[in-house]
């Protein structure tokens, strides 16, 4: 993007989001609470992250609400989505791996259901019970089985697509709700989408409409889950065509460009160094035919997520319109990091043209030069425990926020959002216990301090643990390890290498075997049971 263009962008940006209500405009004691959840999108995906992408709505609201720079998740969606829920460690809860990808020597133990387990207590419900109005629409990928549906886990209303993925148009709906392409609406199979349907345009559609049945004076917890932008990548064909050309230059020189708004925006150290790219080939490399294929899949990428905007834009103009706007806390976060995976499309499913990719029926993703231009300067990409897999963009929004237009840099966790939701409702918690009977204990921590500008959340001895795939971390303060899944830890002071590029193992052994044994006690305490090897559904081709 030319220097003048993204200086009105700014510009813009920063005018919306003075526009928008201030933290003393309507204070309450008992916000509404919308959470939204985007599936895949990259750490500079969004303008107000550095992005290019057309997102105005989330732009204005992560412009004047805070935005957390250091937020982290699982390494995949499922296991993100139940911390979300719970404020526990995902294999604590039933997703200690994805239910599609489950190895053998991890089926049938606890923790690995690849469900919610039953003896959990979910946002929703503890929030039900607090009062709140529950409501759900998107993406659940927590269990199929009628006890497992968003509406048996405390959403008094919900439209669900049950798992992973689907076509976005809607294409091969089947009635057999454990199957791929199952949804549920109040726990009823539903057995027919409209034909104009399309996934982010339905859900924020189901939300408004459950918004404006459940009209009264207790307030609300919507969770709005997309499944865009996640492979198969599909878009409208008029929202495709504004970004024809856009990417014509590469993966490699975006890349750089969005390290570079990074750095204006205040989010990246201007010395920091960017991890290299990995599995991946330079863009000048590639035929002319790869290369017009590969930008292509990247203008219906942004197609998507520009889509997913306009949709999160239709439900603040809903909230507007109905008064509750003002006092709605607005947390925003993607699941983990940027897939980096293009597969060739399933068996039986031919090739789509060029002309036509991004339409019904055609399956594609866009591979890991492009996902680690939204990934950088971190190494690598979702389904790792490294920073590409797992730090991803995120923000808070509402009249909780006391500094609007600010930047986070404490450490932040997926797990966190169900503590903090509980705090500003109000809502008790009692350790271990909800409704009678015992429950995982809850591990995230409340933003309470941290909204209203106090510096961290946890102490820095604090560890705090992850696995999925194999692939492991702990981090305790500025510091991390990191095993990709070949067994071998790398060391990181994450203060002064953001990318991961310096590993310290060999310069700070003491310190590197003291995490390792704090990953340990992590593992035992949470019931980790690592797969097998080899299990990782992305094995990585570079080992460095």
């Amino acid at each position: 993007m030319p220097h003048r263009r993204w200086i009105r962008l700014v510009a813009t940006l920063c005018c919306t989001a003075l526009a928008l209500p201030s933290a003393q405009a309507r204070p309450a004691s008992r916000p509404n609470v919308l959470v939204i959840v985007a599936d895949d999108l990259g750490f500079s995906d969004l303008g107000a992250f550095g992005g290019e992408i057309a997102t105005p709505n989330l732009d204005a609201l992560a412009l004047s609400g805070l935005r957390l720079a250091n937020f982290h998740t699982e390494a995949a969606c499922a296991p993100t989505r139940a911390m979300l829920l719970t404020g526990s460690d995902s294999h604590r809860v039933g997703l200690g791996n994805m239910p599609e990808s489950m190895a053998p020597n991890q089926a049938g133990r606890r923790g690995y259901e690849g469900h919610l387990r039953a003896d959990t207590a979910t946002l929703a419900e503890r929030l039900s019970a607090g009062g709140y109005r529950t409501l759900f629409s998107g993406k659940w990928h927590l269990g199929t089985a009628p006890d497992q549906d968003p509406h048996a886990r405390g959403f008094q209303h919900s439209f669900a697509m049950l798992n992973c993925c689907h076509d976005h148009f809607g294409q091969g709906l089947s009635t057999d709700r454990s199957k791929m392409f199952g949804y549920t609406r109040n726990g009823e199979t539903v057995t027919s989408l409209p034909p104009d349907f399309y996934s982010s345009d339905f859900f924020a559609s189901q939300l408004i409409d459950q918004l404006r049945a459940t009209r009264s004076e207790s307030p609300f917890f919507a969770y709005l889950a997309f499944t865009a932008p996640h492979a198969p990548l599909q878009a409208p064909p008029a929202t495709i065509a504004k970004y024809r050309g856009r990417y014509d230059a590469g993966y490699d020189v975006l890349r750089e460009q969005r390290l570079e708004r990074q750095r204006k925006l205040g989010l990246l150290a201007p010395a920091a160094q960017p991890h290299r790219p990995v599995d991946t080939v330079p863009w000048e490399s590639l035929s002319a035919e790869e290369r017009r294929t590969s930008s292509r899949k990247m203008e219906i990428y942004a197609a998507m997520v520009e889509d997913l905007d306009k949709a999160v834009g239709r439900v603040i103009a809903e909230l507007k319109a109905e008064g509750e706007f003002a006092r709605t806390t607005i947390v925003f976060l993607s699941d983990n990091g940027a897939e980096a995976r293009d597969p060739a499309p399933r068996p039986g499913t031919p090739i789509p043209p060029l002309a036509t990719l991004g339409g019904p029926k055609t399956y594609a993703n866009y591979g890991a030069g492009w996902a680690q231009a939204a990934t950088a300067p971190s190494w690598r990409f979702k389904s790792f425990a490294t920073e590409g897999g797992i730090h991803a963009p995120a923000f808070v929004s509402g009249p909780v926020i006391r500094r609007p237009g600010t930047i986070g840099r404490a450490y932040t966790n997926a797990r966190d959002v169900a503590p903090t939701l509980l705090d500003l409702a109000g809502v008790a918690v009692t350790p271990g216990r909800f409704a009678g009977r015992d429950v995982p204990p809850i591990d995230g921590l409340s933003w309470r301090g941290l909204l209203a500008g106090k510096a961290a959340v946890y102490p820095p001895d604090h560890a705090v643990g992850s696995e999925l795939f194999g692939s492991r971390s702990l981090r305790r303060g500025d510091w991390k390890i990191t095993d990709i899944g070949d067994g071998i830890w790398h060391l990181f002071d994450l203060a002064r290498d953001p990318g991961e590029t310096r590993d310290l193992a060999a310069a700070e052994p003491a310190r590197k075997a003291a995490l390792i044994a704090e990953w340990d006690r992590y593992a035992r305490d949470v019931g980790v049971v690592l797969p097998d090897p080899p299990f990782h559904p992305n094995p990585p081709r570079d080992h460095d």
